[in-house]
C-alpha cells in the first residue's frame, strides 16, 4: 500500500524541482527526503524521479502519483475546513422532536433564530407525542426532544427546564363563574368536565391539581385536541382545562379564566443525551428555546 505521507514528500520534490529545495520547504534534511522517496519507490515498484542536471524531474509514474497527492492534499484541506465549521457550529445537523403545542410557541422561533445565526446547520423536525421521544434521545436517534412533565430516573438523558405552562379554565359564555376574573379549582368540583388530554403527563398535571383541591373531575365527554374541547365547552357540555400554549384562537362562545388554589401547571422541558459530545449548534438551539420560553412567559 502506498504511504500517503511519502506521496506528499514526492509532491514537494516535484513542485520544488530538487530534493534540497523540497527538504528546505518541509523542514527535513535532504537525506530524509531521499529516504522517503526511495521507500515510496519500493512501494510503487518503479522509479518515480530521474536526475536532470542538478535537479530531478518525475517519471511518468512519479507524475501520476503527484497528481493523486495533489488531490489528497486538496481533500485534506477541505476536510479541515469542514471540521472547523462543524466544531464552530457553522454547519452540522440537528434532529429535533417536539409536540404540537410547543411547536408554534417554542420550536418555530427557535428554528428561525438558529437559521439566522447558523444558516449552515440542517434541521430535521418531527412532530411526536410529548412522552414518546425520550428513548430516541437516549439511543441517539434524536439530538433534542421537547417533553412534558418528565422527572428523574431517565438514565442517560439530561432534562433542561424551559417553562411552566399553566392551565386555564374554559367556560361557556353565561356560566355562573364567567364573570369572575379567576376561579378556584375547587369551585369546578361538581361541574361536568370536557377532557382535553390523553392519559399521560399532561392529564396527570390536571388530576394532581384536582386531587390537591380534594376532588376528582367527572369527565362527561372526551376530545382529541384543544380546539375540539373548546367546541364542546361552547356547546354547554362542560368545562375544560387547557394549557396557555394550547389555547391558540379562542372559540367565540367561551370565556377563559385563570385558575387558583391550586393552579394546574405542566412543565415543558428539553431532553438531550447526557453523553452527547459538545455541539455548538445544539447549544445554540437550546439557548434559542430558552429565550422563546422566556418570551412566552412574559407575554403570557
Amino acid at each position: 500500500m502506498l504511504d500517503v505521507r511519502r506521496m506528499q514528500v514526492l509532491r514537494a520534490v516535484v513542485g520544488c524541482g530538487s530534493v534540497t529545495a523540497a527538504a528546505a520547504r518541509l523542514g527535513y534534511t535532504p537525506s530524509a527526503v531521499s529516504q522517503q522517496v526511495g521507500a515510496l519507490e519500493k512501494e510503487a515498484g518503479t522509479a518515480l524521479l530521474e536526475r536532470v542536471g542538478r535537479g530531478v524531474r518525475p517519471t511518468a509514474a512519479g507524475l501520476l502519483l503527484t497528481g493523486y497527492a495533489d488531490a489528497i492534499a486538496g481533500q485534506v484541506a477541505e476536510a479541515e475546513t469542514a471540521l472547523a465549521d462543524l466544531v464552530a457550529g457553522r454547519t452540522g445537523r440537528l434532529t429535533v422532536r417536539y409536540f404540537a403545542t410547543a411547536g408554534a410557541a417554542l420550536v418555530a422561533p427557535a428554528v428561525a433564530r438558529l437559521r439566522a445565526e447558523h444558516p449552515g446547520v440542517q434541521l430535521e423536525l418531527k412532530l411526536t407525542d410529548p412522552e414518546d421521544p425520550l428513548p430516541e434521545v437516549k439511543e441517539g436517534r434524536a439530538d433534542v426532544a421537547l417533553v412534558v412533565g418528565a422527572s428523574g430516573g431517565h438514565e442517560g438523558v439530561r432534562l433542561v427546564k424551559l417553562l411552566d405552562d399553566p392551565y386555564l379554565v374554559v367556560l361557556p359564555k353565561g356560566h355562573r363563574l364567567a364573570a369572575r376574573r379567576s376561579v378556584e379549582l375547587g369551585e369546578l368540583a361538581e361541574e361536568p368536565w370536557v377532557g382535553s388530554e390523553w392519559p399521560g403527563a399532561c392529564l396527570d398535571a390536571q388530576l394532581d391539581a384536582c386531587g390537591a383541591a380534594g376532588f376528582r373531575p367527572r369527565f362527561a365527554v372526551e376530545s382529541e385536541d384543544y380546539v375540539t374541547a373548546q367546541g364542546f365547552v361552547a356547546a354547554g357540555l362542560g368545562v375544560a382545562l387547557i394549557p396557555r400554549l394550547g389555547l391558540g384562537s379562542r372559540h367565540p362562545d367561551v370565556v377563559v379564566r385563570v385558575v387558583r388554589d391550586p393552579e394546574p401547571v405542566r412543565t415543558i422541558q428539553a431532553a438531550v443525551r447526557e453523553t452527547a459530545p459538545p455541539q455548538p449548534a445544539l447549544r445554540a438551539f437550546l439557548w434559542a428555546l430558552r429565550d422563546a420560553a422566556t418570551e412566552g412567559e412574559r407575554v403570557g
